[in-house]
């Protein structure tokens, strides 16, 4: 998959967004790294599009900026001169995509059933927007569309809400969902940056749901971890569950082993291993990659002496 596709993946939401003034392109910008969403989709839908795609990229080189609502090949080039990074039309003009092609540019035609799908990987793509998502039959529509064309992925856009874009990320086949609940137009011409930025931090929250699902607590011998557990037990109620170096206790484990210096191991669990990881990346939290896997990552950072691990949940 393409580098700028991968980026787009990792992020998970692309806030869409309509700008009719660029001065406040560089505020909406700082509100959305702020919260978490260094990406945003500029649709081509005021005059000011491209000037705010120029003012984003030159303030925050390190955001994923893209050109959206693109109808002409003449919008390919304002929006690829301004410094956009790919492009999004809603449906599958083939002069744009086909113009994309020849500018080795990524384009990401929106599509909305098998025959858009099909041309869209008879250009070689294998990405496209599923537009407009909920009146097109949702991910329902999408696990269809999945079936005979495993080899494309989606992005969800029209509809994306709070309170569904979890199950739309939660398909394999969903490479980002489009949304703009956190970037309404009202919010940015009154310059309610803040609250785009908290509204960013939710759709973030949301996306990936950190929640602490396990404490593992290191102990001297298997004796102490032993009778730690059968307090826990007798206080709480709690099953016990012996293991070869462990004994867990509900969603507490007595480590019988600890490495020196170690009190312990937080577990962490979330909806997205792969865009948690990213995210905290960006957050300048690395990653112990001899100890990860696709299920599990542990974190190089340790909070208080205990080790952080994230869980695919």
């Amino acid at each position: 998959m393409n580098q700028t596709l991968e980026k787009i993946k990792g992020i998970g939401i692309v806030p869409v967004v309509k700008i009719s003034n660029a001065k406040n392109a560089l505020p909406l910008a700082q509100a959305l790294c702020n919260g978490g969403l260094p990406c945003a989709e500029i649709t081509f839908r005021t005059s000011a599009a491209a000037e705010s795609i120029r003012r984003i990229k030159a303030g925050f080189p390190e955001m994923i900026v893209g050109a959206g609502t693109v109808l002409t090949p003449e919008q390919v080039d304002e929006a690829l001169d301004a410094g956009a990074e790919f492009i999004v039309s809603p449906g599958l003009n083939s002069k744009v995509v086909g113009y994309c092609r020849d500018r080795g540019t990524v384009i990401i035609p929106g599509c909305s059933n098998p025959s858009d799908v099909e041309q869209a990987l008879g250009f070689g793509l294998n990405a496209v927007k599923f537009f407009p998502a909920e009146v097109a039959g949702g991910l329902k529509m999408i696990q269809a569309l999945s079936a005979p064309y495993n080899n494309i992925a989606f992005m969800p856009t029209g509809g994306i809400t709070p309170e569904n874009i979890s199950a739309y990320l939660a398909n394999p086949h969903v490479l980002a969902c489009g949304g703009s609940w956190m970037v309404k137009e009202s919010l940015i011409e009154t310059g309610r940056f803040n609250e785009i930025e908290s509204l960013t931090k939710n759709a973030v929250e949301t996306m990936l749901n950190f929640h602490l699902k396990q404490i593992a607590v290191s102990i001297e011998s298997g004796t102490e971890a032993q009778e730690t557990a059968d307090t826990l037990c007798k206080m709480f109620g709690c099953t016990k569950i012996e293991n070869k170096n462990s004994v867990i206790v509900g969603n507490m484990e007595q480590l019988d082993a600890a490495e020196s210096g170690i009190l312990g191991c937080l577990t962490v669990e979330t909806n997205s291993l792969p865009r948690a990881v990213e995210y905290l990346k960006r957050k300048g939290f690395g990653v112990d990659e001899k100890s990860s896997n696709l299920q599990t990552v542990t974190l190089k950072k340790r909070i208080a002496g205990f080790n952080l691990r994230l869980l695919q949940k």
